[in-house]
């Protein structure tokens, strides 16, 4: 694995661990202004890298089907809703400003099952980086070294708000900075540890990349839509959300025209 892929893969999870040095800055707490404009940015992020970068390449790489060229795309875009589905339904987990659990019961801490919440969403990030750079090393031309950094870097984007989102609110809820920066940190480590994992199995994911790019945007999707949107949504002013979902969108789609 040569030096240029090591770092991309470790981009996402610098990303994660720079939003969380945030709380080392923090004063207040984070308004929830500023928490709707980051879960905007974030989901636009997100679903711009799911067409761009995953659905399209998926269904480039399926030419030879044909009229049928969707179906991979289709086919791996369910898989990946209900795999984050399952996910959903097994591990405890607390969503942000959420005042009940989801998942089984359980015993946790409200501060772990916060943590839990993002690293579950983080999964299907590490995929698809992982994903994209078997691709490229497995010399598939529709998948450019330009095209895996640009994923890479609009991962690495999203990441950074998400860092600040996850330390900030679990130092005001009594967790020491340095604790609070270590959970948001270690939320974003599922994210190189995922991807180094598909790396490994490049050989025999390959043959079926087209059903995994499409199963990691599906994942993805499922992520924005189930957590992401609804919290850039609730309250009043909800424009400013939406807004800067639309930069996020167009930032990671001029990225992977431009590196791609």
């Amino acid at each position: 694995m040569n030096r240029d892929v090591v770092i991309g893969l470790l981009i996402p999870f610098i990303g994660t661990a720079a939003g969380s040095a945030c709380v080392f800055l923090m004063r207040n707490k984070l308004s929830r202004a500023v928490e709707r404009a980051l879960t905007g940015f974030a989901s636009g992020v997100m679903v711009a890298a799911s067409i761009w970068s995953l659905l399209i390449p998926a269904m480039d790489q399926s030419e030879p089907m044909g009229k049928l060229a969707f179906v991979p795309a289709v086919v791996g875009f369910w898989a990946g809703i209900l795999f984050l589905l399952f996910l959903d339904s097994v591990i405890p987990h607390l969503h942000m400003n959420a005042e009940k659990a989801e998942g089984p019961k359980s015993k946790l801490a409200k501060t772990t099952m916060m943590v839990l919440a993002v690293t579950l969403h983080n999964i299907p990030e590490g995929m698809a980086v992982g994903v994209v750079y078997a691709g490229y090393l497995a010399g598939n031309s529709k998948i450019t070294s330009g095209a895996a950094l640009a994923l890479a870097l609009g991962i690495a984007i999203q990441n950074f708000p998400e860092g600040a989102i996850i330390s900030m609110p679990l130092h005001t809820q009594g967790r020491s900075k340095w604790k609070a920066f270590m959970d948001g940190t270690l939320s974003g480590a599922v994210e190189p540890i995922g991807a180094i994992l598909t790396i490994l199995l490049a050989s025999v994911l390959v043959p079926v990349l087209p059903y995994l790019l499409s199963f990691a945007a599906g994942a993805m999707m499922y992520v924005v839509v189930e957590e992401l949107i609804p919290e850039m949504s609730e309250g009043e002013h909800s424009n400013l959300g939406v807004v800067m979902f639309a930069v996020g969108f167009t930032l990671m789609m001029t990225l992977d025209v431009a590196l791609g």
